[in-house]
């Protein structure tokens, strides 16, 4: 089981996303991502989302939960959680490198026409909607084969 945080930082119209584009082991390697990673022992959801958004970019943001979602069997076998969050009020300057990948923002009616995963298509259009959601998307080989969400509150 891998835990994980997953933010989208938003600004202006503009969503700051990760070009996975510098490690030939990355599962998500030659796409385009959020900021986040996985618990180190101990952590809360907001303690590591924060963590890794720093550690990533340097910023230090104020995280909005918006929802949770499970990738059973994502990667080499493992099911991963994920606590998906959206930050707008945030502080710092935007590094120039990280190890993960290269750092972009992107206006926000692109940001779909990037290579992404294609359940990220689908949970991306819920992030500044009200209503928190749980939501399963179910992979094989790569492929969404489906998926299903609840939508609370």
């Amino acid at each position: 089981m891998i835990l994980a945080t997953l933010c989208y930082v938003q600004k202006d119209g503009k969503t700051l996303m990760m070009h996975r584009n510098k490690r030939a082991d990355d599962v998500h390697l030659g796409k385009y991502n959020g900021l986040g990673g996985k618990f180190e022992p101990g952590e809360s959801p907001e303690e590591c989302v924060m963590r890794e958004v720093f550690e990533e970019s340097n910023l230090k943001i104020k995280p909005r939960l918006r929802g949770v979602m499970t990738f059973p069997q994502f990667a080499k076998g493992h099911d991963w959680y994920c606590f998906l969050y959206t930050s707008s009020e945030f502080e710092g300057e935007l590094k120039d490198d990280c190890a993960e990948g290269d750092l972009v923002w992107i206006e926000n009616e692109r940001v779909l026409q990037l290579p992404l995963w294609p359940g990220d298509r689908i949970f991306l259009q819920w992030l500044n909607q009200p209503k928190f959601f749980s939501a399963k998307f179910n992979y094989a080989g790569g492929e969404l084969v489906s998926h299903s969400v609840e939508f609370y509150g």
